[in-house]
């Protein structure tokens, strides 16, 4: 497949990428999952991120949530070579976070192969230079992943708290142009106790325009079906997949 065939087709793929957006989060290369965002409580899933995001292709699913914990962690992309491996050998709709924290940084990201940076902590921590990543990449290649705790922002990797509201935090963005918003309610993440459902159906509420992706605590087929129904986007799913609670057989219908 010549390079510029693979770029138009992971350009439609965008258009349409289904409902289903699975989750691989990375430290020291290595595909882990986090429980309440705790480093400490970390579980290795593969030593191969490569070979899970095959098979997530392989299931019919289009679209790839890729997390650098090392780098949210640190302040700055460090897994970027996953990234381009993942990008390079499949046609995976990536969207990547962690660690993008300059202008280099995304450029590091979109270099290596991302359709989306995913941010954060830049977003809250300097608006001015994140406006101007908006206006160098434009808009539609970022989402704003909000990171919630007791309705308040999250950032650093989930290790700093701050007094940011998220329902203003996305209203400050959807203004500079923005429309895809993925959700996180932290206390929620990796304990499969299912989503954050009546905080999503609060924020659609106050802003009803956007792209909401709800990510965190889905763990049957039952909360999938009530987040599409509530108008989100599309769902995250990490912890669900690897413990063998939601098959991917069983996520191709959203496909």
């Amino acid at each position: 497949m010549t390079a510029p065939l693979k770029t138009m087709q992971k350009k439609e793929a965008i258009k349409s990428y289904g409902f289903i957006i699975p989750a691989i989060d990375i430290i020291d290369g290595k595909c882990v999952r986090l429980t309440k965002g705790d480093y400490n409580l970390k579980k290795i899933y593969n030593e191969d991120p490569l070979e899970i995001a095959m098979q997530f292709e392989d299931t019919g699913l289009k679209r790839l949530h890729l997390v650098d914990l090392d780098g949210a962690k640190a302040g700055e992309v460090k897994n970027w070579k996953v990234l381009e491996c993942i990008a390079g050998k499949t046609n995976l709709v990536i969207d990547f976070s962690g660690g993008i924290s300059s202008q280099k940084s995304a450029e590091i990201t979109f270099n290596s192969g991302a359709a989306f940076a995913s941010v954060g902590s830049i977003a809250i921590k300097d608006e001015i230079a994140f406006t101007s990543w908006l206006l160098k990449f434009g808009p539609e290649k970022f989402i704003i992943g909000a990171d919630v705790l007791d309705e308040k922002i999250v950032i650093g990797g989930w290790t700093e708290k701050t007094p940011v509201n998220v329902f203003e935090l996305i209203g400050q963005y959807k203004t500079k142009g923005i429309k895809q918003f993925f959700c996180t309610d932290v206390s929620k993440d990796g304990m499969l106790g299912g989503s954050a459902i009546s905080l999503y159906k609060k924020i659609l509420n106050e802003h009803p325009s956007i792209d909401l992706i709800a990510s965190g605590g889905v763990s049957k087929i039952k909360d999938i079906e009530e987040l599409r129904e509530a108008g989100c986007e599309g769902v995250i799913i990490g912890k669900a997949i690897y413990e063998n609670i939601i098959s991917l057989n069983q996520l191709k219908r959203f496909c």
